[in-house]
């Protein structure tokens, strides 16, 4: 862009480069604007953009600062040349650039308040972006805002990983394997999850244990359909993404791309769970092979900062028939069949069940979210409402029981307001 513009401005006299630099300085103005709604900043935009494209670049001096490594001296100097330029930026005053141009849009956005501001970070980072940006700005001297950054990186990261908690696997056009933020996560929290205590522990236990640096195991979270198992890893992540937890989603159709996942994220200084919802195998899939080398039995030892989580309504992953274990099979070591299918099974360290919840689990279930959403109807019609709903739609469990509730609020909207 900037080399056409100077082609054009060699081309031209003095007042039209004038008003072309005008029309690039409002649409520079218009463009913070925009990075402000996308991203939900306030305050100081032009702040505010320096420090986000600062947290976002991945480069030697950041990455090492991540990964708490020692910074060389040499490295150090030339970052620190690179801060006193940005710095500089940070302290540039517009007043003259504006009354050259005729406009005031500069000061308008460098004093930014929104309401109720929203974008694509989650809440935390926004607000540990906008404090940083202050921070950065208030620096009185090149080492003190160098010190600043520097700490930012070690405590929160860098780059796509520091900046969101969830992401998932996909293709470029040039055939590579990229992980891309999911900018919109729903906002579960394991509280919100009525139930399944002993099952939420275990997973918590396991989960803290991998943060901690600790051993910690694979998990399989299996049962019954609606019965909070995915819900589980959403609270998960939501619960300890700020001690550093990230997940990755990937399908089983990206098995094959597992190792590609790894190789980018097994130095980064965060713990990564590897996310697999619904996860089952028909006997003529074999993509299972792939996951089963990187738990445990390839060469290359998983790195200690992945963990694989995955959630399925059956225990056995792979499809079983009577076949398999009948005598007039033709296979000779029919054993051997049924003990590769059970194999995935058994290399999940940890297994966790969730059950269909009995009439009075059920029950409890949809109090807990009646009280929690406001619903003032005597518990005996409640109960008598949720019982007609879950013998149309399913039968008993958590999703039933928020169904229900939902669609109560939706169609009852106004009396839930009195």
């Amino acid at each position: 862009m900037y080399k056409n513009n100077l082609m054009v401005y060699q081309k031209i006299g003095k007042a039209e480069i004038l008003a072309h630099l005008q029309t690039d300085y409002v649409q520079g103005l218009s463009g913070l604007l925009e990075v402000a709604t996308t991203y939900g900043f306030v305050g100081d935009l032009w702040h505010c953009y320096l420090t986000f494209l600062l947290v976002c670049d991945e480069n030697p001096y950041s990455l090492s600062c991540e990964g708490k490594h020692v910074v060389a001296d040499s490295l150090y100097e030339i970052a620190n040349a690179d801060f006193a330029v940005i710095k500089g930026m940070f302290e540039y005053d517009f007043t003259e650039l504006e009354k050259k141009f005729q406009t005031t849009g500069m000061e308008a956005l460098r004093n930014y308040h929104v309401e109720s501001p929203k974008g694509i970070l989650n809440q935390t980072m926004r607000g540990q972006l906008c404090a940083l940006s202050k921070a950065l700005g208030e620096a009185k001297s090149v080492y003190k805002f160098q010190k600043i950054i520097s700490e930012h990186y070690r405590l929160f990261g860098v780059g796509k990983f520091g900046m969101h908690k969830a992401f998932r696997v996909v293709q470029s056009s040039r055939q590579q394997v990229e992980i891309l933020p999911i900018t919109n996560i729903a906002k579960v929290r394991l509280d919100d999850l009525v139930g399944y205590q002993s099952a939420k522990q275990k997973l918590i236990h396991n989960t803290l244990a991998f943060l901690q640096g600790k051993p910690a195991n694979n998990c399989l979270l299996y049962g019954d359909a609606g019965t909070g198992k995915s819900s589980s890893i959403k609270g998960i992540l939501n619960q300890y993404f700020s001690q550093g937890l990230r997940i990755i989603e990937l399908y089983k159709h990206q098995f094959q791309d597992l190792n590609h996942v790894i190789a980018q994220i097994k130095n980064r200084n965060y713990k990564f769970i590897i996310y697999m919802d619904d996860l089952s195998f028909e006997e003529f899939e074999t993509e299972y092979k792939y996951l089963k080398a990187v738990i445990e039995g390839g060469l290359e030892k998983k790195p200690d900062n992945v963990l694989i989580y995955a959630t399925s309504n059956r225990r056995h992953l792979i499809r079983e028939t009577f076949r398999d274990k009948e005598d007039r099979d033709e296979e000779l070591h029919k054993n051997d069949t049924v003990q590769e299918k059970h194999s995935l099974f058994h290399r999940f360290g940890v297994s966790i069940y969730f059950g269909a919840p009995g009439k009075k689990e059920f029950d409890e279930i949809v109090c807990a979210l009646a009280n929690r959403h406001g619903i003032d109807l005597p518990q005996e019609e409640l109960l008598l409402q949720a019982s007609r709903w879950e013998m149309s739609h399913g039968g008993r469990s958590g999703r039933t029981a928020r169904q229900f509730i939902d669609y109560y609020l939706g169609t009852h909207f106004e009396m839930t307001l009195k």
